[in-house]
């Protein structure tokens, strides 16, 4: 692997930063809601999967209930 001369690798980095399309302020905030949204539904998901998990354990085991 060839060496590069840190003021060449600040360049290129520099370069390819200027390449990058960075999101906006809305398209951040719709993401992050986005994101926020899915926990929460997927936080639901999973407690609903818990407790028929549970429920199906203790009827099996006879235990509870």
């Amino acid at each position: 692997m060839a060496k590069t001369n840190p003021a060449v690798f600040y360049r290129q980095v520099r370069q390819e930063v200027s390449k990058v399309t960075w999101p906006t302020r809305k398209e951040t905030m719709i993401t992050t809601v986005m994101v926020f949204v899915f926990v929460i539904i997927m936080a639901i998901f999973f407690l609903i999967v818990d407790q028929l998990a549970s429920l199906a354990v203790q009827l099996i085991l006879g235990i509870g209930g």
